[in-house]
């Protein structure tokens, strides 16, 4: 791969070539992305859907909309830092393209604000949910129907993919969906395969999938532009990823790691000992005792080992990516960037204490125990309703419930693979607090 190729400013669309040189300094087409990211319905709907804790009235625990936005700005200081090197590395793409360091801060800032963009409510259990709806729910009866990708993209409905359906999806006098550049919608792209084979091996980049079959051609398309690798031949559609995919998933990693902790302290499931223990492993080399000592709150202290620590860990993740930058454009380089971490070890505690007393804590479990049932009786009232309608068999109710559909969703002139996906995916847009207002609804529990 090579980085001329990978910094496309190429829309869906376009008829004609996008420079660099040309581009207007005042507002560059990878800051257009951002724009339009941010300004986006589904973008909005993240202010109300989980990050940490399911439909919590704390005001200060983060939702997926400020996670995104802290993630988004993580990025940016990354891109930027990198940018910087491989333009010191490879001055062609400056003194030739016109690229600047920025570009590749926002490249990877769009990129980062839109890596939540098509998760479902209730967090990662919702992704479950919509997927054991068609396993052991009333939807496996759509199996014999389906092709084994299609049903493979519903069982293992990924918010990754969906994410790339939202972006890039046409819509009737709408091409392109954000049509967001080329360059940005590679970055984005966490895992740049189909959804079958499943884990076909250990590489970072196939974990999980990164577009449904609906969007495929768009996806190849993207692909190609941009110079990817294609990793397998045959009808199995797999590519290396975007090397500034690397540091999106860092950006998300650092946050998670550290911010997820931040927010389990003040929510009181781990104690602030825990911090000093274990965040000090992080910031030793960097903190001001002295300062430290002094900060009366425990949300001020929480907060500069917090900045220290997403600090150190950004330096580290760009050293990490700088001596491995040959084997990431060459697809070789096979894990994440934190994975190669020197301080792999503190990560890995933080994470597992924040999995044990966070992610497990039975507020957590039991909010996501009702998002299970929520999620799979909206399904089930919806897909029937779509199907018995494309069968010419509606009845009065489900005349009625499809009226409760936004327009985009209601089209039963397509496939039944289409039709399904359509309804996970209009599950998958809904805020917590939306999927639970529907549900109420439908079991008649509010008028």
């Amino acid at each position: 791969m090579n980085w001329e190729n990978l910094l496309s400013l190429k829309r869906q669309g376009d008829t004609h070539k996008r420079l660099r040189k040309e581009q207007d300094e005042t507002r560059l087409g990878f800051e257009v992305d951002y724009d339009r990211i941010i300004f986006s319905s589904a973008f909005r709907s993240l202010q109300d859907k989980t990050q940490v804790i399911p439909l919590s009235k704390t005001d200060f625990v983060h939702t997926r909309l400020t996670h995104s936005l802290e993630v988004s700005v993580v990025g940016r200081s990354l891109g930027r830092i990198a940018g910087k090197k491989i333009l010191e590395k490879h001055p062609f793409l400056s003194e030739s393209y016109g690229y600047r360091f920025n570009d590749f801060g926002a490249i990877v800032a769009a990129a980062a604000l839109a890596h939540d963009i098509g998760n479902p409510p209730f967090g990662h259990s919702g992704e479950k949910a919509i997927g054991e709806y068609f396993i052991t729910g009333n939807g496996q009866k759509y199996q014999s129907v389906l092709s084994p990708k299609e049903y493979q993209d519903i069982v293992e409905f990924e918010g990754n993919a969906n994410g790339f359906r939202l972006l890039s999806q046409s819509r009737e006098g709408v091409t392109g969906g954000l049509r967001l550049s080329y360059a940005t919608l590679g970055a984005f792209m966490k895992y740049p395969k189909e959804s079958l084979p499943k884990k076909p091996t250990k590489h970072i980049s196939d974990k999980k999938f990164g577009f449904f079959q609906s969007e495929k051609e768009a996806f190849q398309e993207v692909a190609t532009d941009l110079g990817l690798l294609q990793t397998r031949d045959g009808d199995d559609i797999s590519f290396a990823r975007h090397p500034l995919t690397f540091l999106v998933e860092a950006a998300d990693d650092i946050c998670y790691t550290i911010i997820d902790f931040e927010d389990g302290i003040n929510l009181g499931l781990i104690s602030e000992d825990y911090a000093l223990e274990y965040l000090i492993k992080l910031v030793k080399n960097t903190i001001n005792t002295k300062k430290y000592n002094s900060l009366k709150y425990k949300e001020d202290r929480l907060s500069y080992l917090r900045a220290l620590a997403i600090n150190t860990l950004i330096s580290d993740a760009i050293s990490v990516f700088v001596e491995n930058e040959d084997k990431i454009l060459n697809g070789i380089f096979d894990t994440s960037l934190l994975d190669r971490s020197a301080f792999k070890a503190q990560i890995e505690d933080i994470i597992s204490l924040s999995v044990q007393k966070i992610y497990k804590s039975q507020e957590v479990i039991e909010k996501e125990i009702a998002g299970y049932k929520i999620i799979s009786d909206i399904l089930d009232v919806y897909t029937n309703a779509l199907i018995r309608k494309k069968e010419n068999r509606a009845s009065n109710y489900d005349s009625l419930m499809l009226k409760t559909l936004p327009e985009f969703y209601r089209k039963t002139d397509e496939s039944m693979y289409h039709i399904l996906l359509n309804t996970c995916c209009y599950v998958a847009s809904l805020s917590d607090s939306a999927a639970v207002h529907i549900h109420n609804k439908i079991m008649g529990k509010q008028l």
